[in-house]
């Protein structure tokens, strides 16, 4: 019974782009990709993707970014904490920062 396909996901055939987390770190990356294009900022996240770490857990590497690009982030968040929050976006106006 060497290869019956009982077991689809053995170690030796598990891939991460078949986890959920692989795809919720692809569809995050995805939207913030969506987001800084609209703020016409996709050159300066050229090292933007998705990845899983050692423990299968998903995260969004941002890679290195130029101290303006920086600034241009600090900016753009401050003024969408300035921003009032409406209803139809499911945004809470009480979620600040500490």
């Amino acid at each position: 019974m060497y290869d019956d396909g009982s077991d689809p996901q053995d170690s030796a055939t598990w891939s991460p782009i078949d986890s959920r987390e692989w795809y919720q770190a692809r569809e995050a990356a995805g939207s913030l990709r969506d987001v800084l294009m609209a703020a016409g900022m996709e050159r300066d996240f050229p090292y933007l993707r998705a990845d899983l770490n050692a423990f299968g857990q998903g995260f969004i590497e941002l890679g290195r970014i130029s101290p303006e690009t920086a600034e241009r982030v600090a900016h753009l968040l401050r003024l969408a904490l300035t921003c009032p929050q409406d209803a139809n976006t499911g945004g809470s106006p009480d979620r600040r920062p500490n």
